[in-house]
């Protein structure tokens, strides 16, 4: 065999493998990381607001009430920013993502490798996809999560430091973006990737209000653990 197949077959053997090594390290540290819990801070705090923890099977989403004594979302991201404009709709979901992939995979039959590629690798941006609901009930695919005023405030706070503001303050729509009638994009702070997911964002957002917690996760299924799903 020349000595300059062998080296290529060589360089690639060695490409492929530390490949399937770093796969494998992820995966595996993904498996144990999601499985070791952070137990919610306050046992004993008061159930004053009801949340939920919602997914669609890949992607969570944390859904707020729109309107409490608290806060009322609509006032921040207007009602009229979503297709419908319905303002009977009683609870806001909130998701964090790549803006790429948000935007431009609406369904999985929509995904491109340079989507995929970019979101994995800190080569995109980031968006705040909110959508609204009339009414949610507990299920295999939605928790509820009773939080004190305490806890609420701080996860106000963290969903509200995740949307990139204006100069004058305020939200910034994405218009002519929607997968259906009641939901909106916004644009977002930090940059997406295989170590911070919309998966971690959400899991970041149950630490930041005291809830149960995954030390890390990727994806849905570790949260979902979590809490025994």
């Amino acid at each position: 065999m020349p000595l300059t197949l062998r080296k290529t077959l060589k360089f690639t053997g060695y490409t492929i493998g530390g490949i399937l090594g770093v796969a494998a390290l992820y995966i595996g540290s993904a498996l144990v990381l999601s499985a070791i819990p952070v137990a919610k801070t306050d046992p004993n705090a008061p159930a004053d607001v009801t949340v939920f923890l919602h997914t669609n099977g890949v992607h969570t989403d944390i859904v707020l009430p729109i309107k409490t004594e608290q806060i009322d979302w609509s006032q921040s991201l207007p009602i009229a920013n979503i297709p419908s404009q319905d303002s009977t709709m009683r609870y806001i979901a909130f998701g964090w993502g790549d803006k790429g992939f948000y935007l431009d995979t609406p369904t999985w039959a929509d995904l491109k490798f340079s989507t995929a590629f970019v979101a994995a690798f800190w080569l995109g941006s980031s968006a705040m996809h909110t959508t609204y609901f009339h009414s949610l009930a507990p299920g295999p695919e939605t928790i509820p999560l009773h939080l004190s005023h305490a806890e609420y405030a701080r996860l106000i706070a963290y969903i509200q430091r995740s949307f990139a503001l204006d100069a004058a303050g305020r939200a910034q729509h994405i218009k002519g973006h929607s997968y259906g009638q009641d939901d909106a994009f916004y644009e977002a702070h930090r940059v997406y990737s295989f170590l911070y997911t919309c998966n971690t964002w959400t899991n970041n957002a149950l630490k930041a209000s005291g809830q149960r917690a995954c030390l890390w996760t990727p994806s849905d299924k570790g949260i979902f653990h979590i809490y025994g799903r």
